[in-house]
């Protein structure tokens, strides 16, 4: 009897679903990634896991801070503005900014393979494929806050998939080690959490993975950086100086992933958003924040020659 009225059951219920798909709106066939997106993207909770960068944010002493400057006239350009007059929303309308970048390593990044090896891809030769993925958090937080220098192991990479299964091919793979709770008052010097060489050889060569991120900004503490070296030489990217991974779940998220494109650049500006599940308790849904146009601030955008960039003040 009980099969009998499990079937019932299971009949019973596939009815009333065929009814609601009857009932609800028609889906035009060849819109089908459209379908997707109105009936889960915009719902979803995204997450930023980007720093934005400063002119004061930490960065290796070897390559030193960026500088910011109100962007000026590169011409003259007669009545309108001489050359090298600074714009201003009052004169000219608008305003610019312009960026001294020692480095393209710095905040939260993308490192293509160039950055160490010159057979590699650069950057703008990494493929458009590079936009979306599952994201796996791997949560080693608890045995940094008992060893700082802790690194992620091959054990943690399988205790994760004791819990959620196997690490999805192609995914990106977060070191969640809350490291980035303190920035930007924090240091590059060593103890630091990191990847061990013998992690990414598993994430990699047994999982196939498209890359991995931390939240420091190097791989690992040994004097040669040995993860970092492997990684660039056999043709693997990486991301650094991530946050945010507290309030992303370790399993069931998609990850985007934008940056910026210089030709021939070895390293890249980074912006990594989490998508997650529309019950998720973190992040905001596109209903929520659609982004079109954004708020306006109670207080508006000026330069400040204290920290050399714009901020948002009272005047």
């Amino acid at each position: 009897m009980r099969r009998k009225y499990g079937f019932l059951a299971i009949a019973g219920v596939a009815i009333i679903g065929i009814a609601l798909l009857a009932m609800g709106p028609k889906k035009k066939s060849g819109y089908e990634l459209w379908n997707v997106y109105e009936d889960y993207f915009v719902n979803a909770k995204y997450i930023d896991l980007t720093h934005a960068f400063t002119p004061d944010i930490p960065v290796w002493p070897g390559f030193g801070h960026a500088k910011f400057y109100p962007a000026k006239a590169g011409t003259d350009l007669g009545d309108y503005a001489k050359k090298g007059e600074v714009f201003t929303y009052k004169k000219h309308g608008f305003v610019a900014t312009a960026y001294w970048l020692p480095t393209d390593q710095y905040g939260t990044q993308l490192d293509p393979p160039a950055h160490w090896d010159p057979y590699y891809a650069t950057i703008d030769e990494l493929p458009a494929t590079y936009a979306i993925r599952p994201l796996v958090v791997i949560d080693i937080s608890e045995k940094v806050k008992k060893n700082p220098g802790y690194h992620l192991s091959v054990k943690d990479i399988k205790e994760w998939e004791a819990k959620h299964g196997k690490i999805p091919e192609g995914a990106v793979v977060m070191v969640r080690s809350d490291w980035s709770k303190k920035w930007p008052n924090v240091k590059p010097e060593k103890p630091f959490p990191g990847v061990s060489l013998d992690a990414l050889k598993f994430l990699h060569e047994q999982r196939h993975i498209l890359f991995h991120g931390h939240e420091p900004l190097d791989t690992d503490t040994t004097p040669n950086l040995e993860g970092e070296y492997w990684l660039m030489h056999n043709g693997y990217c990486q991301a650094e100086g991530v946050t945010n991974l507290w309030m992303v779940p370790e399993a069931g998220c998609l990850i985007a992933i934008g940056y910026a494109k210089p030709k021939g650049g070895t390293g890249g500006y980074a912006r990594y958003i989490a998508i997650c599940p529309p019950d998720w308790k973190y992040g905001v849904s596109i209903k929520e924040m659609p982004g079109a146009p954004v708020p306006k601030f109670d207080f508006p955008l000026v330069w400040d020659d204290g920290v050399g960039m714009r901020v948002r003040k009272q005047e």
